[in-house]
């Protein structure tokens, strides 16, 4: 019988800003539109929303210059006000998303399961390019 280990992928971020808004900014879709994408030649000219347990949701992600986009979804398994969100995307991987407040800022801890087709390194880089997208907008705006 053959054991398959199941390797997770960790990436986080420390924003200064208060808890309330980096935990509003990062599930509000009028928000999600201003950050959800890795590099300025991509932007994310659509998202939805359901933000309850068992809600589904939808990220379009896109190349600015229309050669690319694809849609990001999943659907939500949990949600701790202020403190978790939990989810399940599309082809079945699970991702976690931690808020705590500490002395510096609010730490954002995204750990989630890689696909098959691209290397670790290249999905960590691009999911750390996503959150630290995310702290740039929260701590602009």
């Amino acid at each position: 019988m053959e054991s398959v280990t199941k390797t997770k992928i960790t990436v986080e971020v420390l924003i200064n800003a208060p808890l309330e808004k980096v935990w509003e900014q990062f599930n509000g879709p009028a928000h999600i539109i201003h950050w959800c994408f890795a590099s300025d030649d991509w932007h994310a000219p659509a998202a939805e929303n359901d933000f309850r347990e068992g809600g589904k949701s939808k990220t379009v992600m896109a190349a600015k210059d229309g050669s690319f986009s694809f849609d990001f979804e999943w659907i939500y398994t949990k949600i701790e006000d202020l403190a978790i969100v939990e989810y399940v995307l599309e082809d079945g991987r699970e991702v976690s998303v931690q808020f705590e407040q500490t002395a510096n800022g609010v730490k954002v801890t995204e750990t989630f399961d890689p696909e098959q087709q691209n290397s670790l390194e290249l999905q960590r880089g691009g999911w750390q390019a996503i959150l630290d997208n995310f702290k740039k907008y929260v701590e602009q705006n």
